[in-house]
C-alpha cells in the first residue's frame, strides 16, 4: 500500500493535500513520507517535502522524532530540499526539547553566506519563529541577521536580491524586537531601508519604525 501511495502521487492520481490529510489520520504513514524525500522521482521527492513542511507547521510534535533526518537534508544536493529542511527545522524549534537546533545553529546560519538569494532569504525569513520558540537566541540571531548588509554580490544575488533579504530580516525583527537587548543597532539597520527604491521593503521598514522606532 505504501509504495502504491507514492506511485499515485507520482502519477498525479493523489494530490499532496490528499496525502497530507491521510497522514493526519494515520501518523504511522509518516515514515513513508520521510523516505519519499529520497526518491529518484522529482514529483515524489518534492511532493513529500511539501507535505512534511505543512505537517511540521500543523503537527510539530509528530515530526520531531525525525529531526535528525531534516537536519541532514540541509546538505541535500537539491536546493529546494534544503529550503524545505530550513522551514521544517524552524517549525520544529517549538518542540525541540533536546536542543537539536542549538547544536546546528552555526550550520543553519552559515547559509546566510550562500550565493543564492532564496537560500539566504529563507534563513532570514524563518528567524522570527525560531526566536519566538527559543527567545534566549534573540541576540545571537540578531547579530547574524544584521550582517546581511555586508553580503557579497553574486550572479544569483544582486542588489535587488539584497533588498528582498533585508525585507525578510526586518519582518523577522518585527516578530521579536521586544526580546532584543541592543535595540538601537536594529533601529539603525531598519532606518537605512526606509527610503529604499523597493516599495515593499520601504513600507516594511516604515511600519517597523512606526511600531518600534
Amino acid at each position: 500500500m505504501e509504495s502504491e501511495l507514492l506511485g499515485k502521487l507520482a502519477d498525479k492520481l493523489l494530490t499532496t493535500k490528499e496525502l497530507f490529510q491521510m497522514v493526519e489520520q494515520d501518523f504511522g504513514l509518516l515514515h513513508l513520507i520521510v523516505n519519499g524525500v529520497s526518491s529518484s522521482k522529482a514529483s515524489i521527492r518534492y511532493g513529500c517535502a511539501k507535505i512534511l513542511t505543512d505537517l511540521s507547521e500543523a503537527h510539530p510534535k509528530e515530526l520531531y522524532r525525525y529531526m535528525d533526518s531534516f537536519i541532514s537534508l540541509l546538505d541535500s544536493k537539491y536546493r529546494i530540499l534544503t529550503w524545505n529542511a530550513m522551514a521544517i527545522i524552524a517549525n520544529l524549534t517549538r518542540v525541540d526539547k533536546d536542543k537539536k537546533f542549538d547544536d546546528v545553529f552555526e550550520k543553519y546560519y552559515s547559509f546566510l553566506n550562500d550565493e543564492y538569494m532564496a537560500t539566504v532569504a529563507n534563513v532570514a525569513g524563518h528567524s522570527g519563529k525560531i526566536v519566538l520558540a527559543k527567545p534566549y537566541l534573540a541576540d545571537k540571531i540578531t547579530d547574524k541577521l544584521l550582517k546581511v548588509d555586508d553580503l557579497s554580490i553574486t550572479p544569483h544575488l544582486t542588489e535587488e536580491c539584497k533588498r528582498v533579504i533585508a525585507e525578510k530580516a526586518i519582518s523577522s525583527f518585527g516578530m521579536f524586537f521586544d526580546k532584543i537587548k541592543q535595540k538601537r543597532r536594529v533601529i539603525y539597520f531598519v532606518e537605512k531601508y526606509s527610503t529604499s527604491p523597493r516599495k515593499t521593503l520601504r513600507e516594511t521598514a516604515k511600519n517597523f519604525l512606526k511600531k518600534w522606532g
